[in-house]
């Protein structure tokens, strides 16, 4: 099957007569039946039903016609995106608070170097909140967190999305200095944080779900003082000694100079990480703006942690 039949049969539709297709295709009127009966017998089905007043297309005439039509505009926005050389379209990208601190500005960059005719949307929010929004095709792509993926509600949704492992997290326990001695240690395990005072986000956060687990793994019962879903709240809440957080690095990523006012130990314990996934709408139903953005968010994730600016995390081992 050529994009010419294609062609060929959608014109004589939109007409409603072979003689005068030809004569609007300047093809002789033999040469255009010949080219419309070979279709038929390519696909073993009749697409037009000929009268003596022209031509009408079957019912799979008419689902054809369609599918034809979809086919020859994307065939044509790939001639102009190739005559162009640009890429043009707009995307919606969703990434969770912690990680927009460390991602949301490279991918930015990237994109409008990259790609400069491509109007990125940008959305922070909780992934809890972003998952819904991917779910109501609000987002074509969004950074989530493995626990909320594999809770039950959320499975069946996530087998209609395209998912891709992109990087683990350490979690560690983040307080003000000023609440530790000097000879605090560098590393803990869970059951260490029996007795901590802690601000968490909520349930349904994506990080929640996973610290939940990792407790009830080491059998402990978690001291949660303060639950916030702000991280520039909690952050606040941290540094006036409040009580400490379990975060990734990320989480002070943004703070600059003040980093050095916290105490930071990372968290042993097998499988207390934060698994992040890329996750968007099927390859179908992304546009080639959105396939092209979700290649260099992927880079950039890749790049950061390569180059040691997201600090305490790794290229997942499942990609």
């Amino acid at each position: 099957m050529e994009l010419r039949q294609l062609r060929y049969f959608v014109k004589v539709v939109e007409v409603g007569s072979i003689s005068r297709a030809a004569l609007e295709l300047d093809l002789v009127q033999s040469a255009l039946s010949q080219q419309i009966t070979r279709l038929e017998g390519e696909l073993s089905t009749r697409l037009l039903q000929r009268t003596p007043q022209g031509v009408t297309p079957t019912e799979a005439g008419v689902a054809f016609f369609r599918e034809a039509q979809l086919t020859l505009r994307h065939a044509e926005q790939a001639v102009r995106s190739a005559q162009q050389a640009r890429l043009i379209g707009s995307v919606s990208v969703g990434l969770a608070p912690t990680t927009a601190a460390v991602l949301g500005l490279p991918l930015m960059q990237a994109m409008r170097e990259r790609y400069p005719d491509v109007r990125l949307h940008m959305v922070e929010s909780m992934s809890g909140h972003l998952s819904g929004m991917l779910n109501a095709r609000q987002l074509d792509l969004a950074v989530l967190f493995d626990s909320p993926i594999r809770d039950s509600q959320h499975l069946q949704t996530a087998r209609r999305w395209s998912v891709w492992p992109l990087i683990e997290e350490d979690i560690f326990l983040i307080a003000a200095r000023s609440t530790r001695s000097s000879k605090a240690p560098q590393s803990l395990c869970m059951a260490d944080l029996a007795q901590e005072p802690l601000i968490l986000p909520t349930g349904p956060h994506g990080l929640r779900s996973t610290l939940n687990s990792a407790f009830a793994r080491a059998k402990v019962t978690p001291q949660v003082m303060l639950e916030i879903d702000s991280l520039t709240m909690l952050m606040d809440a941290v540094r006036s000694g409040l009580g400490g957080t379990l975060q990734p690095w990320a989480a002070v990523s943004r703070l600059g100079p003040e980093r050095d006012h916290l105490y930071m130990a990372r968290i042993t314990d097998h499988q207390v990480q934060r698994v992040n996934l890329l996750c968007g709408l099927s390859d179908e139903e992304l546009s080639p703006a959105a396939l092209a953005t979700r290649v260099v968010l992927a880079d950039c994730a890749r790049s950061l942690v390569q180059g040691g600016a997201w600090r305490g995390s790794s290229i997942s081992s499942t990609r």
